[in-house]
């Protein structure tokens, strides 16, 4: 039987996005369809996706705005696309992501197969040694911000293929529907949160930045994280001439540079003299800042390394207080250690790579926590916080294992 369908998505390939979408979980978009209700009329709903796309007829629905609290008191946009439109977003992914990736800089880590941050602090800890200033590079309101006009001339350059170009620019031009219903159609920017915008965020970057900075500033190391950028100098007055420059190249690309969040900063360790304002920076939840470290040797020195950050921490507090162990006295110790372990092995994971001892602040609260759940579960610990500090003690003696951070410091 002849394939009347003008553009050739095959069956197989939704299915490979949907297993992807599915082991990706998530919320709902604005249709209120779970992942689990979607599921349910499995090959009915794929079926639907396919035939949609291989047709041409396929639009996607508008994308559910919601805002995400941050640091600094401001708030992150996120755009939630429907199960069913991750769905389309990952099929063209999967037929544009092979042909683009290998393109980008080797020191673009964001969103990569095979690349992480963790990758990115480690060679900025590593040029941190080598370099003595860094600019540090945030763009404001990027995602929301990036020009549709240039975003397609750059994923032109790189395929040709009909439906994956149609899908795309459908996708830029999606509404977002707001928190109090009202619908805002978009002449730029692409949602944070869709399963397309990170790739199409890096195309983006590494026009308007990488190979930009590359050509004109070949000197220059840098790692970048999406619209996060660490860029290594060897003088002030380089790293001054490269900021200039930065903000003109970001003009023409209709970006901005965050005023407060991007600065100068001075590497300042044990061999580097001299008294600068700014002597830290934030990366990927790690402050890089002059340290206290000890030689092979014995010698006590100022390295300049990343540990956990201010932020990062109090983003974790905030998580631990939200758990609020104190209301679990209905339930195990047992029981709040699965709930508690997966979480906090990946903080262990995470930020126990560089500055290890930052992470007793975390072991601290959580403690702390522990202690609290045992004096709301026992009566006859409610009225001691020594005598419930001394039965999670002898706890963590017994069991060093039951919780994830307990066997890596020393209780007390």
């Amino acid at each position: 039987m002849t394939n009347t369908k003008p553009f050739d998505v095959s069956k197989q390939l939704v299915w490979e996005a949907w297993k992807r979408v599915k082991a990706n979980r998530g919320t709902y978009g604005i249709d209120l369809v779970s992942l689990e209700e979607f599921e349910a009329e499995l090959p009915k709903n794929l079926y639907k996706i396919w035939n949609r796309m291989s047709s041409g007829s396929y639009f996607p629905p508008a994308v559910r705005r919601v805002n995400i609290p941050k640091d600094d008191g401001g708030t992150r946009p996120l755009g939630i696309p429907t199960v069913g439109d991750r769905v389309a977003q990952t099929v063209v992914k999967l037929v544009l992501e092979p042909q683009i990736d290998p393109i980008f800089h080797p020191n673009s880590y964001a969103y990569r197969p095979r690349k992480s941050a963790l990758d990115a602090v480690r060679q900025t800890r590593q040029h941190c040694w080598k370099y003595n200033w860094v600019v540090d590079l945030d763009i404001q309101g990027f995602f929301d911000t990036i020009h549709h006009d240039l975003l397609m001339k750059a994923v032109t350059k790189h395929t040709q293929n009909k439906w994956v170009l149609l899908y795309i620019e459908r996708w830029l031009k999606a509404p977002v529907v707001h928190p109090d219903g009202t619908i805002e159609s978009r002449t730029v920017g692409t949602p944070q949160g869709g399963v397309i915008s990170p790739l199409l965020a890096n195309l983006f970057l590494h026009y308007a930045l990488d190979v930009w900075v590359s050509r004109h500033f070949p000197q220059v190391r840098f790692e970048r994280y999406a619209d996060d950028g660490v860029y290594h100098c060897a003088t002030r007055a380089e790293a001054e001439r490269l900021l200039e420059a930065l903000e003109q190249r970001l003009k023409e690309c209709h970006l901005s540079l965050h005023p407060q969040k991007t600065k100068i900063v001075y590497c300042k360790d044990s061999n580097r003299k001299g008294s600068y304002p700014e002597i830290s920076f934030d990366f990927l939840g790690f402050t890089f800042r002059p340290r206290r470290a000890m030689s092979k040797h014995g010698d006590v020195f100022s390295g300049y390394t990343p540990a956990l950050s201010r932020k990062a921490f109090g983003r974790i507090s905030t998580a631990i207080r939200k758990w609020k162990f104190q209301k679990w006295s209905g339930h195990s110790i047992e029981d709040i250690a699965r709930v508690l372990n997966p979480v906090v092995a990946g903080w262990i994971g995470y930020y126990g790579q560089f500055g290890r001892r930052e992470l007793s602040r975390i072991y601290n609260l959580l403690e702390f926590a522990l202690i609290r759940w045992a004096r709301k579960k026992y009566k006859k610990l409610r009225r001691s916080y020594r005598k419930s500090k001394a039965y999670i003690g002898r706890l963590h003696e017994q069991s060093p294992e039951m919780f994830a951070h307990w066997k890596l410091y020393r209780f007390g």
